[in-house]
């Protein structure tokens, strides 16, 4: 059993429904149907009854939600005990950080900080940025670094947890580079010959932006789904196997393009998507105060990122 699945059906409790509950879990709702329904077969009962609308508690469901309340209440008072008994814990920040952002973007972003800051001690989990977000709202992390757009928003209420902007990234479509260094497949494909397609899973943020882009997509694209997967290194490796045509961040594509071994696939049209990436932290407070070394970082940053002030001219009349 994932502790994950007591969470998805104690909010499922407390909301009555599957919609509602999946959007604050930060999942689709098939995946999160999935989950209860893994609960359900591990624990050999039905917890929902899925014969009314609204959701209803089976029998089972009443008495394993008390149960379930109290199981996690344990785990995390553990979880909090054995973490305060780390001693290097105070000076080491804990980042939870999507799995394509800690290869292009973390190692440079540190050494980065690093010449202006100074020496970082850090932990990195790379994660999905579902389970990222988690992290951050379960007290698993310090800073939470991930992607963001309007139409796919990462939902942290703004009165617990502030956010700071670290810069941008645009989603393209990528092939192979043939002999004459020119991309081996082009969109927009043909309905007649619609071109190989590399996919990201349905629950893979990177993929939901693909999906915005397919939507938006005018002239319509044909393509042909003949792999998929959850990470965009993987889908590179496809790529520059010539196996068919990506949807990357392109600082995942970098060296790659330098090089000529992928190039752009879009031929000039506008099939991308622009995707804000955003570092956030729960806010200190009396009760959760956080360690000193991420409040020092966050002012740091605060104030580098701060546009400058320009100075107000002062009149002659005034001086």
């Amino acid at each position: 059993m994932e502790t994950k699945w007591l969470e998805d059906f104690i909010s499922l409790v407390e909301t009555n429904n599957f919609s509602r509950s999946a959007q604050l879990r930060h999942v689709t709702q098939p995946a999160f149907s999935r989950r209860i329904q893994s609960l359900e077969n591990w624990l050999g009962t039905d917890l929902i009854d899925r014969t009314t609308f609204p959701t209803r508690l089976t029998p089972a469901g009443v008495v394993f939600y008390e149960q379930a309340l109290e199981m996690l209440g344990q785990i995390n008072n553990v979880r909090e005990l054995l973490r305060h008994q780390r001693a290097a814990a105070r000076t080491t920040i804990d980042l939870a950080v999507p799995h394509t952002l800690s290869l292009t973007f973390v190692p440079k972003w540190i050494t980065g900080l690093e010449a202006e800051f100074g020496a970082i001690n850090s932990r990195l989990m790379a994660l999905n940025v579902h389970d990222a977000v988690l992290q951050l709202v379960d007290g698993g992390c310090d800073l939470l670094l991930c992607y963001h757009h309007p139409r796919q928003p990462v939902q942290l209420d703004p009165g617990r947890y502030d956010m700071l902007v670290m810069g941008r990234e645009a989603l393209r479509a990528y092939a192979r580079c043939d002999k004459a260094r020119q991309p081996e497949l082009t969109l927009p494909g043909r309905k007649a010959a619609p071109l190989p397609f590399l996919s990201y899973t349905t629950n893979a943020y990177l993929g939901r932006m693909v999906d915005l882009i397919l939507a938006d997509a005018r002239p319509a694209l044909y393509l042909d789904k003949r792999y998929e997967t959850d990470m965009a290194e993987g889908l590179k490796m496809m790529a520059l196997e010539g196996r068919g045509i990506a949807f990357l961040p392109e600082s995942a594509v970098t060296r790659e393009v330098k090089q000529k071994l992928l190039a752009r696939a879009d031929a000039g049209g506008n099939w991308e998507i622009e995707m804000e990436i955003r570092l956030y932290r729960e806010r200190p407070s009396a009760a959760r105060p956080g360690k000193p070394i991420v409040a020092h970082l966050w002012d740091f940053l605060t104030e580098r990122l701060q546009p400058p002030t320009s100075k107000r001219r002062v009149p002659a009349s005034e001086r």
